[in-house]
């Protein structure tokens, strides 16, 4: 799916020659796509148009993901540069649907189910009474931000004793673990589906459930990974809320053991959603 962007410049091969692409080189490449091979995340969100775009979202996310001197030298206007990025589709002028959710005015008026409900339980069971519930929704960016500062503020460490004079801090949920699982749902859901993901505190345990089960590669997990969601996913990289390096999954199961956590859970058993579960560290 070219162009390709790596630290945020597009590097070309044409004969001998090797470099930075060029307006032109970048033209090209885009117009090499082919539209039946889209994911959905890059097919045209039909009738989110310019008009429906909040141009600071972009500008703060091109600065993000494009290097300085490329920027200085751009002379293109804002869509030609969004095309560029793989955010807007040329023919049908219309954001893509990753464009839709990353800087559209709503994105819930396009891709309804794009939101996390949180709800926590004050027993085991969705039978339980509901202490606390509220949703994440707007733009990717501004969601995702709202959503790290939540997490941090759910699971203060508290001091338990090992020995006569030493002790050591421990939490119920350790808050990275908590924080890349959400993440890692924001990025691997299926966003034809109008349910969002669920992130349900209950009194043993957390459950997060995306929709979408597992995707191509990933059949094999966790020993593969593969993305539904090719430029949500390198939208998230850019933003500095996921590294893309396939540890994720391996890294939560260490922190857990550390902090005295059971290992986290995972059913991939169902093709609808996919669902893990977090138990709570016992002293």
């Amino acid at each position: 799916m070219p162009p390709v962007r790596y630290r945020g410049r597009v590097w070309i091969r044409v004969g001998p020659r090797r470099g930075i692409a060029n307006e032109q080189d970048e033209r090209i490449l885009t117009e090499r796509r082919i539209h039946n091979a889209r994911t959905f995340d890059m097919q045209p969100c039909l009738g989110c148009g310019q008009d429906q775009i909040v141009h600071s979202l972009f500008d703060d996310y091109r600065n993000a993901a494009v290097a300085p001197e490329i920027i200085a030298e751009n002379n293109r206007d804002i869509l030609q540069q969004m095309a560029a990025l793989g955010l807007w589709d040329i023919g049908n002028q219309c954001v893509t649907n990753a464009g839709a959710l990353l800087f559209s005015e709503a994105p819930q008026n396009w891709l309804p189910g794009s939101y996390i409900q949180y709800v926590r339980y004050a027993g085991a069971g969705l039978e339980s009474d509901i202490l606390d519930e509220r949703r994440f929704t707007g733009d990717l960016p501004t969601s995702l931000h709202t959503l790290e500062a939540f997490v941090q503020t759910l699971f203060p460490s508290r001091p338990v004793p090992v020995s006569a004079l030493r002790e050591k801090q421990i939490t119920p949920y350790p808050q990275w673990v908590i924080r890349e699982l959400l993440m890692n749902a924001v990025m691997h859901r299926d966003y034809q589906s109008n349910a969002p993901i669920r992130f349900y505190w209950f009194s043993d345990r957390i459950e997060i459930q995306n929709p979408g089960g597992l995707y191509g590669a990933a059949a094999n997990f966790p020993h593969q990974n593969d993305y539904r969601n090719p430029k949500i996913a390198e939208a998230m990289k850019n933003l500095d809320y996921v590294n893309q390096f396939g540890r994720g999954i391996a890294t939560v199961q260490d922190v857990l053991r550390t902090n005295g956590n059971p290992l986290a859970e995972f059913d991939v058993s169902q093709a609808a959603f996919f669902l893990v579960k977090v138990f709570e560290a016992k002293p």
